[in-house]
């Protein structure tokens, strides 16, 4: 991993994950907690530090291989407030490879620089088309995914400064929401919860209260 930081959150919150839409069928869901899965996680000058962050680090401790790629011209990207983070690759670098989830986090202007870019683009359709998870958390949902077609039909939430753009708005007052194999989140204040509900699809859920409970999250 590339992110020389480390990020000690207490929140408390209520339950785990709030699914408004079906789940993936099991047989699509490895309850391996040892299978190594291949996240992606895109960045860029502007993502959001926690959510950046806490996505990261929480599917780390899930196991999981978590490969962060930045959009930018160079590795280092400055975060919304400042905090640097050197990310693995440069996004160019990875387009030739699969991934389990590609999870978005979202900050401003960060999302509209992931959603710029064309070989993340390309990776995000890729994996609808194949049925593999994508995940986005704040303004990501609206500047990311529904700019490249992705929530049509889909139920979704994002940042309450974005939410009012969704197709759908009957879900997005839930903090998190899971739909097949799209699950979304509406900010900082969310981000363990989206990242333990990707765990959970990924893995399952107890891996994800393992987790949770490592992390003394209520």
């Amino acid at each position: 991993m590339g992110v020389g930081l480390f990020c000690a959150i207490t929140l408390a919150f209520s339950p785990l994950v709030q699914h408004t839409a079906s789940r993936p069928p099991a047989a699509c869901r490895l309850a391996m907690a040892d299978v190594k899965k291949q996240v992606l996680v895109p960045i860029a000058d502007g993502s959001e530090e926690i959510e950046a962050v806490c996505i990261i680090d929480t599917l780390v401790r899930a196991g999981a291989h978590v490969t962060v790629a930045s959009v930018m011209d160079q590795h280092q990207v400055t975060c919304s407030r400042g905090v640097k983070i050197v990310a693995d690759a440069l996004i160019g670098d990875v387009g030739a490879r699969t991934f389990d989830a590609i999870v978005i986090p979202g900050g401003m202007p960060g999302a509209e620089h992931l959603a710029k870019s064309e070989p993340l683009a390309a990776l995000l359709k890729a994996q609808a088309s194949a049925g593999r998870l994508n995940a986005a958390i704040c303004a990501a949902p609206v500047v990311v995914l529904q700019k490249h077609g992705l929530l049509v039909g889909r139920k979704a939430t994002a940042h309450p400064a974005f939410s009012d753009k969704l197709l759908d708005q009957a879900p997005v007052s839930e903090r998190v929401v899971v739909d097949g194999n799209l699950v979304t989140s509406r900010g900082p204040g969310t981000a363990l919860e989206f990242a333990l509900a990707i765990v959970e699809l990924l893995y399952d859920t107890p891996q994800a209260k393992a987790i949770a409970n490592a992390m003394v999250v209520a």
